[in-house]
């Protein structure tokens, strides 16, 4: 696996770099909070009038961020540039198989793949956004083909998943839930590992996926995913339902600055937020990048 993917011409996300949570714009925060608190089992941490927090009551940690703009426009079917989904990463595969029998149970639908490296279901909330809930399957299992993960999308057995719960009933995001990955529909393969790979430092993880990329920092299968399977539609504006911004953590302030230069070099614009880097793509979706000590 130390062969795993193509490094970056010049910065690299040091390995321990990893997601921390997500911010939505929703048109109707009561009607979000219903859902991702039924269906997915989130947890609300904070709330105000118009923005709320998720995440796992054992954890007390923010995965979700959601922002009510009232009568924003619902995702078409067909997607915009920007997120195709965000994934929750549950701890082990029972977990998993306790979130489908519980999706089962309430009448849920729900799309479901192996990948190989995983096994996710898929699901899309109110306002149309995507989401993927997953869980990974042991490093020591993932294959490599020429420098590559291979990755595909099969049938998920879904009973062998459940049968891993052994009979015992979800109840609600386990300890250990994290963000995996953020998946998002964009204009130009070329153009956004110019942004994920030359810039922010990823490493490309699988390139022979049709109209698609994925990049990672230390050797996992992606953090973030890219596809052109939107091609010509348009991107996600301010009245739209959204990914408003994902936040990507990294060991140091130096880490931080590095990548902040990696990205500026590259050619895309850089702002500062304290000690907390934010940048766009070309598609407006927005990342910031800061310390694990922030």
């Amino acid at each position: 696996m130390n062969q795993i993917g193509i490094a970056p011409p010049g910065f690299r996300l040091p390995d321990n770099t990893h997601i921390d949570s997500v911010r939505l714009q929703i048109a109707d925060l009561d009607r979000s909070l219903a859902y991702y608190k039924s269906v997915l089992g989130m947890h609300v941490l904070a709330r105000t009038n118009s923005a709320a927090e998720l995440g796992s009551e054992h954890d007390g940690r923010p995965l979700i961020r959601l922002v009510e703009k009232p009568d924003a426009h619902h995702v078409p079917r067909r997607g915009l540039l920007g997120l195709y989904h965000f994934a929750v990463l549950l701890p082990d595969r029972a977990a998993l198989g306790r979130f489908i029998a519980h999706l089962g149970e309430i009448g849920a639908y729900a799309g479901m793949s192996d990948h190989l490296v995983s096994e996710a279901v898929y699901l899309t909330d109110p306002d149309g956004l995507g989401i993927e809930v997953y869980a990974d399957r042991s490093r020591d299992k993932w294959r490599l083909l020429d420098r590559q993960l291979e990755l595909a999308t099969k049938p998920l057995d879904a009973a062998s998943v459940m049968a891993e719960a052994a009979g015992k009933k979800w109840d609600g995001m386990p300890a250990g839930t994290k963000i995996g990955h953020v998946h998002f529909h964009v204009g130009n393969i070329d153009e956004a590992a110019q942004f994920y790979h030359a810039g922010l430092g990823m490493d490309k993880i699988v390139w022979n996926y049709p109209g698609a990329l994925f990049m990672s920092a230390g050797g996992y299968h992606h953090h973030v995913g890219t596809n052109t399977w939107a091609a010509g539609a348009e991107k996600a504006s301010d009245d739209d339902a959204r990914l408003l911004d994902w936040e990507l953590v990294v060991p140091d302030s130096e880490s931080v600055q590095a990548a902040a230069a990696s990205i500026a070099n590259a050619g895309f614009p850089v702002e500062a937020e304290g000690d907390v880097l934010v940048a766009e793509d070309p598609w407006g979706i927005r990342v910031r990048v800061r310390p694990s000590s922030s």
